[in-house]
């Protein structure tokens, strides 16, 4: 283990410690440890600033703009109250409704960051018209934007099969004099194997995970969407122009992937920003204080750190240990919880498509020792590194629900462990019956 390795671990070690013991403020302690990333040496000078200037942090931060100018409309209340007429002011079916249309978001778009962005805003202003705390909402829809990514063959979970395939092909490829038969996911295998766990996902998340959520006031992201309803009504334009730029936002957010392809994420939303103050739906200092500078500082943090694990080595090292551990076993279950429970585990310290990409060349290489079929291995790899948001680190999503609920670490401990050993049990138990490892 290289001391390089030791150092950043430390690092990580402390700053864990920082965010559960309310040391300081979450920002304070991210940007404590950047700070120590960079002058150990564990992040270049140049890699620290690029987390500066990263596109997520841009997006976050104007998406947040744009939030705040749509919770200024008489439209989004009005929505909200909508939603909340239809469930009958019951809260659970309220939080389901918006589980449901988080979950669809998700099969559309394949940004845990940018669905949470566009369903919260309408989320906690039906929160705020019932008189709820946004903190008993906010976790249930980050874990659904985040858990059902891409399950369904629609949007982006439409390449999905192809995705993985090419993963198995690159591995056979490099194998010489291969003859066999090689293993291939089907078009619908994805949605066979994590659909169940896409169901109990969204039924979990509305009617139980609030009971486990504290009564708190949201943190900045959250307030300014709840600000927009106390101020004076804005005229007919801007009104029109904040509900046409919102949804128009959230339109091209979902066509990124395909038609809109030459634009980046945070160039749609920074340009749904800048719209939302020329059309005078923001005045340029409501636009500023829009800005949740805590929870982006919080993300730049969690970036750094993920990334230092991750050029340190920390999931090569891991991933190593984890290769040698599967050729002794001898059970599909036994193996397939392997594969979910550590992408799980080192998803919490680095981001989770990194988690995946790590694990998924141990997994064929395990399988084609073992003369076994890989498919089930992947799929459990991407259900448990998707099961992952209990530190900021998974995915930048969870920093943005947590400035929404004003949460601290252990909430996060709190109201995801049951939902998490619930989903290894159903994933692993599921998806190595229909697609065992060995025959």
């Amino acid at each position: 283990m290289s001391t390089q390795l030791i150092i950043c671990l430390v690092i990580f070690g402390l700053t864990c410690i920082g965010y559960l013991t309310g040391a300081g403020s979450l920002a304070a302690v991210a940007m404590a440890s950047v700070a120590a990333l960079s002058l150990t040496g564990c992040l270049t000078a140049e890699e620290t600033l690029a987390y500066f200037s990263n596109g997520t942090v841009i997006m976050i931060g104007a998406m947040s703009v744009v939030a705040a100018g749509f919770g200024r409309t008489r439209f989004c209340a009005g929505l909200a109250g909508g939603i909340s007429r239809a469930a009958k002011g019951r809260p659970a079916m309220v939080l389901l409704l918006y589980c449901i249309l988080t979950m669809l978001l998700s099969q559309m778009v394949q940004s845990p960051v940018v669905v949470f962005g566009i369903a919260a805003p309408l989320c906690m202003a039906s929160a705020d018209a019932m008189g709820i705390p946004r903190s008993r909402f906010a976790l249930a829809l980050g874990v659904v934007s985040i858990a059902t990514c891409s399950t369904l063959p629609i949007g982006t979970g439409a390449t999905q099969a192809a995705e993985l395939n090419s993963y198995i092909s690159a591995y056979y490829d490099k194998i010489a004099n291969f003859s066999g038969t090689l293993p291939e996911m089907g078009f619908f295998d994805p949605m066979k194997a994590r659909l169940p766990m896409l169901v109990f996902t969204v039924i979990y998340c509305a009617l139980a995970m609030p009971r486990f959520t504290p009564d708190r006031t949201a943190g900045e992201a959250g307030d300014e969407v709840a600000k927009g309803a106390t101020k004076p009504p804005l005229a007919a334009f801007p009104e029109i122009a904040g509900i046409v730029i919102f949804f128009g936002t959230a339109a091209a957010l979902m066509l990124q992937a395909g038609a809109l392809r030459f634009l980046a994420a945070w160039q749609i939303c920074l340009a749904g920003a800048v719209l939302m103050v020329f059309c005078g739906v923001l005045k340029p200092k409501e636009a500023g204080e829009a800005i949740p500078v805590s929870m982006l500082l919080l993300i730049i943090g969690a970036l750094a750190m993920a990334g230092a694990l991750s050029g340190t080595g920390a999931g090569s090292l891991i991933g190593g240990w984890i290769a040698g551990l599967v050729e002794s076993a001898h059970n599909n279950y036994l193996v397939g919880f392997i594969f979910f429970f550590f992408p799980f585990l080192l998803a919490q310290f680095m981001s989770n498509r990194g988690a995946m990409l790590l694990f998924f060349p141990i997994a064929i290489a395990a399988c084609h020792q073992v003369g076994g079929d890989p498919r089930g291995l992947l799929i459990l790899i991407e259900a448990g590194a998707l099961t992952a948001f209990m530190t900021p680190m998974p995915t930048a999503a969870v920093p943005y629900m947590m400035a929404y609920g004003g949460y601290r670490q252990q909430d996060l401990v709190k109201g995801g462990w049951l939902y998490a050993v619930i989903s290894c049990i159903l994933s692993v138990g599921w998806v190595m019956t229909v697609m065992p490892v060995l025959p």
